[in-house]
């Protein structure tokens, strides 16, 4: 995994439109509305740096709403 800071992590997912839906202790909530009215939670943790092993969770979680396709370009080098 090439990020290692979760600015970067908030800048992906607003880029694939999340916003930041509020924040309790250590973590942000990021949420997104499709136009069918659901809505999508995402919930990470707001540490100025990311262990491998947290990286690695955020990326499944993330993968529930964003493709594989997408989220290898910004997380993984080749």
């Amino acid at each position: 995994m090439s990020i290692k800071d979760i600015l970067t992590i908030i800048g992906i997912l607003e880029n694939a439109g999340f916003f930041i839906a509020g924040q309790k202790g250590s973590h942000i909530k990021l949420k997104r509305i499709l136009t069918d009215g659901t809505s999508q939670t995402l919930t990470i943790p707001n540490h100025d740096e990311l262990d491998k092993g947290t990286l690695k969770a955020i990326y499944n979680q993330t993968l529930r709403y964003i493709s594989e396709d997408i989220l290898r370009q910004h997380f993984y080098t080749e």
